[in-house]
């Protein structure tokens, strides 16, 4: 079993600020995978669906999402579908089975209506500035709550992940071309030089890249 708490403090630490969302994150993260039987992913062997928009609580939870599932930016097994909500798909990749799991509705609410958010957030308060006895008390709400109190958990069903969802599929060639003067790293496929962060689609719907040196100055 994942067990969040474990997560926590590296949690923090990465997301640079203590606040409940984050926490959040990591509390949905580790149901999702308690839920399917898997383990945190060292490469590609998971893919997070966040159903994520762009406000500033959205992405603290985000962040918890990462840090347990292992599904991050760097990777590429993390998607954002800018949905405005707080859920999160999990896919193993080499199966398709998934879960997707999301705060309850209420619990949120009334976070919301908390000191924290009132007299701090809401009056621009930057979350690094909340002393620890205002935000503390909310981290151990959401991280001892039971499931059931915080959490809705879907049965595991499956999802058909696109090529393109996980960078195991991915096979990546290195290429060095010699160059006068300073240069960077570009995908590109074939003779086509890519465009910076783009991945292009190879053949039989796999993303062979290579990477060549471009210069730019």
């Amino acid at each position: 079993m994942v067990d969040p708490k474990e997560y926590l403090k590296f949690g923090q630490q990465f997301h640079g600020h203590k606040c409940p969302a984050m926490p959040l994150g990591l509390r949905v993260g580790a149901a999702a995978m308690n839920k399917l039987g898997v383990e945190r992913a060292k490469d590609s062997q998971l893919v997070a669906i966040l159903e994520l928009g762009d406000n500033h609580c959205a992405t603290c939870f985000a962040d918890g999402v990462q840090v347990i599932t292992g599904c991050t930016l760097g990777k590429g097994n993390v998607q954002k579908l800018h949905y405005g909500k707080w859920g999160v798909t999990l896919v193993e990749a080499k199966t398709g089975r998934a879960v997707r799991v999301a705060p309850i509705g209420e619990v949120q609410a009334q976070t919301k209506k908390t000191d924290f958010f009132i007299n701090y957030r809401m009056k621009g308060i930057p979350a690094s500035e909340v002393p620890d006895e205002v935000v503390e008390p909310l981290i151990d709400e959401v991280m001892n709550a039971p499931d059931d109190k915080l959490l809705t958990i879907s049965e595991v069903f499956h999802y058909d992940l696109p090529a393109q969802a996980s960078s195991h599929l991915r096979r990546v060639h290195l290429r060095r071309v010699r160059r006068h003067g300073c240069g960077g790293l570009r995908p590109s496929h074939g003779r086509q030089e890519g465009l910076p962060g783009l991945l292009q689609q190879g053949p039989r719907g796999r993303q062979d890249l290579k990477i060549k040196i471009i210069p730019h100055c």
